[in-house]
């Protein structure tokens, strides 16, 4: 399962831990010789994927394409061997003139700031791909969608699995299911081989729903529990599994469901963090007999299960807050019930 430290000390070791590559991983990106592609290289999970990809081939050419609006981002990722390009991607002149790759790892999206500004949202996460998969038209093309797309389902049962119908609900789920379809079209018309990775919230000690939980139980602030339940994946694995994926990928373009085996109650998760924290957390509202949840069994059958268990998770963020660490100031939401980000 890995030889995984008890704690984080700092950001330097938690974007190392985040970019240990594993034999697998390197086996798979053996499969797919070739520059990497990485649209959108510069969100939460960019940067450590495009790390990650590097450690596990130094000799292979890493592309990461993004505005790098973070101060110290671009300069940080180029002292890590990744060649940085500056680009607009919804300006047709700038994507027609970003480099020719056989890989290639779409990452661009828009989720919040959709309410109010829907039509960009649309634009994001429909057209731009389209336009990507145009493109990039006989390159290995690997997506992130996410988990909102599927329907409330009841949490007392088996959470749904790819073959649930999607029944996104607001503009952001509703335009990922696009970015879906956008991806599906070409791989159908064109034979552009696809791999969709449908995510369901990556877990960085700075960010994410443990991280979440873990703020506002540190602070006393109640946790809201009307969505009750959640699924988690470490942000290495999900990053090794996008990566492996590009060995996977063809015309059928299938889409994965991609996080972690336990379907966690908050409840739970926020008593695990207080009695690492020493805190009592205080709970808002009651559990509803449904939650936004993903079964990806598939997922673990192409790419094994994830190598960081649940409670190495819950140590890490905990002892992460209650230190001071830094946190990217992105709440994921995730108790957001109506679409609306």
């Amino acid at each position: 399962m890995g030889d995984w430290p008890a704690r984080i000390t700092d950001e330097a070791m938690l974007e190392d831990v985040m970019s240990r590559p594993d034999p697998a991983l390197v086996a798979d990106l053996a499969k797919v010789p070739g520059d990497i592609l990485v649209l959108g290289a510069a969100g939460k999970m960019g940067p450590t994927l495009c790390r990650l990809a590097k450690r596990a081939d130094p000799a292979r050419r890493v592309i990461a394409v993004a505005r790098w609006s973070e101060p110290g981002l671009r300069e940080r990722m180029e002292s890590w061997g990744i060649e940085c390009l500056t680009a607009e991607l919804l300006d047709d002149a700038a994507l027609a003139a970003l480099p020719d790759a056989p890989n290639v790892i779409f990452m661009a999206a828009r989720k919040f700031g959709s309410t109010g500004n829907e039509a960009l949202t649309w634009a994001m996460n429909v057209q731009l791909p389209a336009r990507v998969a145009a493109r990039w038209a006989t390159s290995r093309i690997v997506f992130f969608s996410t988990g909102n797309v599927l329907p409330m389902w009841p949490v007392n049962g088996p959470a749904p699995d790819e073959d649930a119908a999607p029944s996104p609900i607001g503009d952001y789920a509703a335009s990922c299911l696009g970015r879906e379809r956008a991806f599906q079209h070409a791989a159908a018309t064109r034979g552009t081989p696809c791999f969709g990775i449908r995510l369901n919230y990556a877990i960085d000690c700075r960010y994410g729903v443990i991280h979440d939980i873990a703020t506002k139980v540190w602070h006393g602030t109640p946790v809201p529990l009307a969505m009750g339940h959640a699924n988690v994946i470490w942000q290495g694995d999900a990053n090794a599994w996008t990566l492996r994926a590009l060995a996977r990928s063809d015309a059928a373009c299938p889409i994965l469901n991609v996080t972690g085996p336990e379907t966690v109650s908050i409840r739970w998760l926020a008593q695990q963090l207080g009695a690492r924290m020493d805190r009592t957390p205080e709970f808002a509202g009651e559990e509803a007999p449904t939650a936004l949840l993903s079964n990806a069994a598939r997922a673990f059958a192409s790419f094994g299960y994830p190598t960081v268990p649940l409670l190495t998770l819950i140590d890490w963020v905990a002892d992460w807050v209650a230190a001071g660490g830094r946190a990217l100031g992105k709440a994921t939401k995730f108790e957001v019930r109506d679409g609306r980000f």
